[in-house]
Parts: C-alpha cells; structure tokens; sequence
C-alpha cells in the first residue's frame, strides 16, 4: 500500500489517505475511501451531534396520525407513527 491523494467532495481540496489511514479502514471492514477531507469529516460529524436534523411530516399508514420523520417520505414504502411501528 501507499499513500493515496483524494479529493474532498464538501471542500473540493486534495487530501492525502494515507497508508495508516487505510489499514484502519481495512481493519474496520470499510470498501470505500474517505469522499471528504479530514477538516470536512469532523465539521459534518459536529453538525451532526448538534441535532440540527430536518425532520418531515407524514402520515401513518396505519391508524392515519401525523408523525415526523427524520427522511423525506417518497411515497413508495408505508410510514407509521411511533406507536404502531412498535407493535
């Protein structure tokens, strides 16, 4: 192995894999190489932990309540509320 050069798909900067990097991703069982930077890697993974998750509104397939969803519904699958996906 050696080190790879890539190019961040948020920042659009080159950025070095390198062969230490790709051995963990190896160890970890991941296919693919990192698509972002490291600086782009951590700033998207702090959105994240902040909570700043878009939610939708749809309605369960099954008892007709409105419920929010943390994807936008597409139509094609049914949506339940929390209460009839647990039973």
């Amino acid at each position: 192995m050696e080190d790879k050069v890539l190019n961040c798909r948020d920042c659009g900067k080159d950025f070095i894999f390198s062969v230490q990097e790709q051995e963990f991703f190896a160890e970890k069982g991941f296919q693919n190489d990192p698509a972002r930077c490291l600086d782009c890697r951590k700033a998207r993974k702090q959105q994240n932990q902040k909570g700043e998750r878009q939610y939708y509104t749809a309605t369960c397939a099954a008892c007709g309540a409105e419920t929010q969803v943390p994807f936008k519904p597409t139509g094609v699958k049914p949506i339940y509320c929390r209460d009839c996906f647990r039973k």
